[in-house]
């Protein structure tokens, strides 16, 4: 790859128009430092062209998602238009699906009582390589900051991170660039069905909240801590897009949230395994590693107890009862399939969690999980 031809990709970006094929949560990418889950993607062997790339391709994609948040500040499908080829069905589809996410996160502030202020983007290029002439292969996570406030009380600014793991094609089309394939972890997969819920008595008794101050013991204030650093959204440098290494991860296996959720009652609140509960080598006990399995155990085992169960009309009075250390567990289907640990409270005391796949950070705890055949099952956990 010569210098101009990078150069050119920079001064040609200024007219991108994007082509996106998108299929959610196709792709999990592993936070370690080797890349052994791109070997079938990519040769893994270097090159000096690869790392001139690597910071080339970061501008143009912090470019990317800057728009894309906009498009979800103001609320305006519109603008998003520009990005896409609508005359390809794959890119209709693809804006189609970004509609319903901005509609999504639209209906979820009108039913919060939230404005979303700020929207900030952190992007690590993983692997850039040109696949063929003018085609490039790229994967990359990405850290969104969301800063919002509630409408009664604007100074009062709250902050939670998503985060998202992307593999994407990049094509020269002349003076612009196309993105004409786009795999990545979606956040808010589970709620783009999402029906208008009924929110002036959700949004009345919300605003009427205040936040509580609360103190925690040293083996809660631990388990949030360690909840926080390994989460892979970590403010530390040395931990951004990270999972601790004594663990594997499970997400190309299916998932890593009941993996995360043990590891954060064991290392940080010391609670003692045992053998049904346990993690050893690279892997670990059932009810160790899934949700269903871990929910129930922590229930009849007596570590843990049901605060409320069922949907978010059903449950949202009760979730104020929720305090740093407890988890929620998402049912679908019939079955638990996500589970998440709370690890703060907002200005409204509402509650925030922090998981793997998709990696979360001070969450509100039903953002993503809003659909009305999603059951929330809140646990009081017995540190």
């Amino acid at each position: 790859m010569k210098k101009t031809i990078v150069k050119s990709i920079i001064c040609t970006f200024i007219s991108l128009s994007l082509l996106i094929s998108n299929f959610n949560s196709v792709f999990a990418l592993n936070f370690d430092d080797d890349d052994n889950l791109y070997s079938e993607v990519f040769d893994t062997s270097s090159s000096t062209d690869e790392s001139v790339l690597k910071d080339e391709f970061t501008e143009l994609l912090m470019d990317l998602f800057s728009k894309r948040n906009s498009a979800i500040l103001s609320g305006n499908c519109e603008q998003l238009k520009s990005f896409y080829n609508l005359d390809k069905k794959v890119s209709l589809y693809a804006y189609e699906n970004e509609v319903k996410k901005i509609n999504y996160l639209k209906n979820w502030c009108e039913k919060q009582s939230v404005n979303f202020n700020n929207i900030d983007a952190i992007i690590k290029v993983r692997k850039v390589r040109e696949r063929e002439p003018n085609l490039f292969g790229i994967t990359c996570n990405v850290s969104s900051e969301f800063d919002y406030t509630y409408t009664t009380n604007p100074d009062e600014h709250n902050k939670f991170k998503l985060g998202t793991s992307h593999y994407l094609h990049l094509l020269k089309d002349g003076d612009k660039y196309i993105i004409t394939k786009e795999w990545y972890t979606d956040p808010f997969s589970d709620s783009l069905d999402l029906e208008n819920i009924n929110s002036d008595k959700i949004k009345e008794y919300i605003l009427s909240r205040k936040a509580e101050e609360i103190t925690l013991d040293e083996r809660t204030q631990n388990a949030i801590d360690y909840a926080h650093k390994f989460c892979g959204l970590c403010d530390e440098t040395d931990y951004i897009f990270k999972y601790n290494k004594d663990y594997t991860n499970f997400n190309p296996a299916g998932g890593d949230c009941a993996n995360f959720a043990s590891q954060i009652l064991y290392e940080g609140g010391r609670f003692k395994k045992n053998k049904t509960w346990n993690y050893l080598g690279k892997d670990g006990s059932k009810a160790w590693v899934n949700a269903q399995a871990f929910k129930n155990y922590m229930v009849n085992s007596g570590r843990a107890s049901y605060i409320a169960k069922g949907t978010y009309e059903q449950i949202y009075k009760d979730a104020y009862n929720l305090r740093p250390g407890d988890f929620v567990a998402y049912e679908k289907g019939g079955k638990i399939v996500h589970v998440s640990t709370v690890t703060g409270l907002d200005s409204k005391g509402y509650p925030l969690v922090t998981c793997h796949n998709t990696d979360r950070l001070l969450v509100p705890y039903d953002l993503g999980w809003s659909n009305s055949n999603i059951k929330f099952h809140l646990i009081d956990v017995h540190y």
